[in-house]
C-alpha cells in the first residue's frame, strides 16, 4: 500500500513536471535567472568602474559574479559588496574639492604675524600688538604689502627709490664735509689779508 502510495505520488509529480505550462515556466525562469546573473555581473563592473581607476579591477569584479553561477550569484553580489570600495571616484573629487574650498577659505583669513589675531586686509598697523602690516605707496597712495617690490596699482619700484635714495644720500654730506673743510682756511686767508698793511697807507 505504501508503495503504490509513493508510486502514484511519483506518477502525479512526474506528470505535474512534464506538463507543458510548468515545462514553459521552468524554462523562463532559467532565462530570468539567467538574464539576472549577466545584468549583476555587468553592474559589478559599471560600479567597480566608477570606484577605482585600475583598470583590472571592473573585470575581477564581473568574473566574480559569473563564477558563482546563475543560481549562486546572490552570494557573489553580497561578497562583492563586502569587498567594494566604500567610496565612488565622483565622491571622493567633491569631498577633496570641498576640503580644498575649506581650507582656501582659511589661508583667506589674513591673521597678525605678531599676535596671531584677526585683521582687516585694509589695515596698516594692528591695533592690538601695534605691528605694521601694509605700508602706503608713495605715488598712488594705495595700500601695498611690506614684501612688494614694486606697486600693483601703478607700477612704482620701491627697490629703484631705494636704491636712487641711498645714491643721493652721500651727495650732501660729501658736499657739507667739504664746505666744514673749506670755511677754516677762508678764515685764515682772510686774517691774513686783514693783518696786512694798507699800500699807500
Amino acid at each position: 500500500m505504501p508503495n503504490d502510495l509513493g508510486g502514484q505520488l511519483g506518477s502525479a509529480f512526474d506528470a505535474f513536471v512534464s506538463s507543458a505550462v510548468v515545462q514553459m515556466f521552468l524554462t523562463a525562469l532559467v532565462f530570468y535567472l539567467f538574464v539576472v546573473w549577466l545584468a549583476a555581473a555587468f553592474w559589478a563592473f559599471r560600479d567597480m568602474h566608477e570606484r577605482t581607476e585600475n583598470p583590472v579591477l571592473p573585470y575581477l569584479a564581473s568574473t566574480l559574479i559569473i563564477l558563482f553561477t546563475p543560481f549562486l550569484f546572490y552570494l557573489g553580489v553580497i561578497v562583492y559588496r563586502v569587498v567594494r570600495p566604500s567610496e565612488r571616484l565622483g565622491e571622493v573629487y567633491e569631498r577633496n574639492l570641498a576640503e580644498e574650498a575649506l581650507l582656501a577659505e582659511v589661508e583667506a583669513i589674513k591673521t597678525c604675524p605678531g599676535c596671531d589675531k584677526r585683521v582687516d586686509p585694509e589695515w596698516i598697523i594692528c591695533p592690538w600688538c601695534r605691528m605694521r602690516l601694509n605700508r602706503v605707496c608713495p605715488n598712488c597712495e594705495r595700500l601695498v604689502g611690506l614684501d612688494w617690490t614694486i606697486c600693483a596699482w601703478c607700477g612704482k619700484d620701491f627697490e629703484r627709490a631705494a636704491a636712487e635714495r641711498q645714491v643721493r644720500a652721500p651727495v650732501p654730506q660729501a658736499a657739507a664735509q667739504a664746505g666744514m673743510a673749506a670755511t677754516p682756511a677762508r678764515a685764515a686767508s682772510s686774517r691774513i689779508s686783514d693783518s696786512k698793511p694798507a699800500i699807500g697807507g
